[in-house]
């Protein structure tokens, strides 16, 4: 193996992770559907055309795909096909929120090549992946953790075990939950501030900052206040595929998610009133408005 990293998927996570890669050090090759978005010019990064040429050499493979479908597809697909690039000692890391029965279901393909797989749930955004301060939950074989550790050690402040693979799914499932029904609660209690003719941006600081508050919920309160939400964090669409897939994996284990489906459900109206491309915060003006008749109806 030549130590180089291969990135497959540059969207909003992807790129700042390779970017952080090759300015500590690693030698970095990249690749994504859209190729245009491929393209760096960064000293260590180097575009691929083909995803095999990407993984072919590379010590670890990290996918930092979108969903389901599109790891499924760029792995297995007729098109890409990247698990016939694979060779024995390569560690693949599957980084996209996913559900952890995709990647269970891939380990067969991967590991019949000799390949590792892992799968990592990343908490934070673009920033933290660019600035190495993702915190990363692992989960798979711990041998093959440790030997992933020096890269992921690269772009995450915290790397932790949390059980065999698709459990870093889980937690990462458990965690964007978490986050959705904080968005939906801050859009809500801004709501509310402006039917009682209170200004949003002041009782949504007021609450953020109070023992109420959370460091995302600070942060995102700020975008709800300006209505900020062009060039997205992390972008609404995908906050309401990982609620859905949260009610997934609940209902598969038996349970209920009563505040998840209502969310869910609010998230996907916004989606379908176009705003599934904004951040998540715009959730705070896609909640519907009643008329004063129908209070209490």
């Amino acid at each position: 193996m030549s130590g180089r990293v291969a990135v497959v998927g540059t969207g909003t996570m992807g790129r700042p992770i390779a970017e952080r890669l090759a300015e500590r050090g690693h030698r970095v090759t990249v690749w994504n559907r859209t190729a245009a978005r491929a393209e760096f010019g960064q000293p260590g990064v180097q575009a691929c055309r083909r995803v095999a040429d990407c993984v072919r050499g590379a010590t670890h493979v990290l996918l930092v795909l979108a969903d389901d479908a599109a790891l499924t597809e760029v792995l297995l697909g007729a098109e890409h096909r990247l698990v016939d690039a694979l060779v024995a000692g390569q560690v693949v890391l599957a980084l996209g929120t996913v559900r952890p029965e995709t990647v269970r279901s891939l380990a067969g393909p991967v590991t019949g090549r000799g390949a590792a797989l892992l799968d990592v749930g990343m908490l934070g955004n673009g920033r933290h992946a660019r600035g190495g301060e993702l915190r990363l939950y692992a989960g798979g074989e711990q041998a093959e953790l440790a030997v992933a550790q020096p890269v992921l050690a690269d772009i995450g402040k915290e790397i932790r075990y949390v059980g065999e693979l698709g459990a870093g799914m889980g937690v990462k499932l458990a965690l964007n939950l978490l986050m959705g029904l904080q968005m939906q609660a801050l859009a809500e209690v801004g709501a509310l501030a402006e039917a009682r003719g209170l200004d949003r941006g002041t009782v949504l600081e007021i609450a953020t900052g109070s023992g109420f508050g959370s460091p995302v919920m600070a942060f995102k309160s700020r975008r709800m206040a300006g209505r900020r939400y062009q060039e997205p964090d992390f972008r609404l669409a995908l906050m309401t595929k990982d609620l859905g897939l949260a009610r997934q994996a609940a209902a598969a284990g038996g349970r209920d998610l009563p505040m998840t489906t209502a969310a869910y459900e609010s998230h996907e109206s916004a989606c379908a009133a176009g705003l599934g491309d904004l951040d998540c915060a715009a959730i705070a003006d896609a909640l519907p408005a009643r008329r004063p008749a129908e209070v209490g109806s």
